[in-house]
């Protein structure tokens, strides 16, 4: 329970910078885009967890049963990021996606 409970902590704590770093983004030119990519920040990290909120919500709705690509994506990438994501149920990280 300790280890759910951190992990969706820190998906909800870097939800914050992940707005402002997709923001900045956005707005500062490709260069910045660039150098954030290379550099492993938290905006692109977030954009793949962001992108499966719609598969998230259908694979909760259908309790396990809809695997959506982008969802899978998300779950792999947690996964391999965070190490509280490890030990996490999908069904616990599409929980979470959707918290954000």
């Amino acid at each position: 329970m300790l280890v759910r409970t951190a992990f969706v902590l820190l998906l909800t704590g870097l939800s914050a910078s992940a707005f402002a770093g997709s923001f900045a983004g956005t707005s500062a030119g490709a260069s910045s885009a660039g150098s954030s990519a290379s550099s492993g920040s938290t905006s692109g990290d977030d954009k793949v967890v962001l992108q499966a909120r719609e598969d998230a919500a259908g694979f909760v709705a259908s309790d396990g049963r809809i695997r959506g690509a982008r969802l899978e994506a998300a779950l792999r990438h947690l996964r391999e990021t965070h190490v509280a994501a490890r030990d996490a149920s999908d069904l616990e990280l599409a929980r979470a996606i959707l918290a954000r």
